[in-house]
């Protein structure tokens, strides 16, 4: 199912791991695996797969839990950052993120809503908005009027 370490991004939500963690799609030396894991209507679903066709993408599994092939202390998985989200579903997708981190996983915490102290600027703005937008064109609303979604972005590696 994987390679030696993987890179495994949680999305509670479609539009979660462009929002978060843009910057991993465009480096060229990466192949995220992405876990959707909510239920999903037939609309989002579909716009998930076009996230193949414009980045490089490993797998992308539509599931309500991690499957036990990827739990691997050599992965890395990024997860919703389980204390400034502020979704139920960020939330408990995050704590389960720390309960990893806790058994010795590697575990980054990102950011959809962007409070949290460690937001960075994106370098290209406008390629993010013209990303989510091509994957995503049933959310354009979402950005269309709160520019932080492309504008910024932070993922935070705790150290326990």
């Amino acid at each position: 199912m994987s390679n030696d370490n993987d890179l495994i991004i949680i999305a509670p939500h479609p539009d979660d791991e462009i929002i978060g963690c843009y910057e991993i799609f465009r480096d060229q030396n990466v192949k995220p695996i992405i876990i959707y894991t909510t239920e999903l209507t037939e609309i989002r679903k579909n716009e998930t797969k076009r996230l193949p066709e414009n980045a490089d993408v490993g797998l992308q599994l539509y599931l309500h839990k991690i499957p036990g092939g990827l739990l691997k202390p050599e992965n890395t998985f990024y997860f919703p950052d389980p204390v400034y989200e502020n979704h139920p579903e960020h939330r408990k997708w995050g704590a389960k993120g720390e309960e990893l981190l806790r058994k010795g996983f590697d575990v980054i915490f990102y950011n959809i809503i962007m409070n949290a102290p460690y937001i960075h600027e994106v370098m290209d703005p406008d390629n993010k908005l013209e990303f989510l937008e091509r994957i995503y064109p049933s959310q354009k609303e979402m950005w269309m009027f709160d520019a932080k979604y492309f504008l910024f972005e932070g993922r935070c590696k705790w150290l326990v």
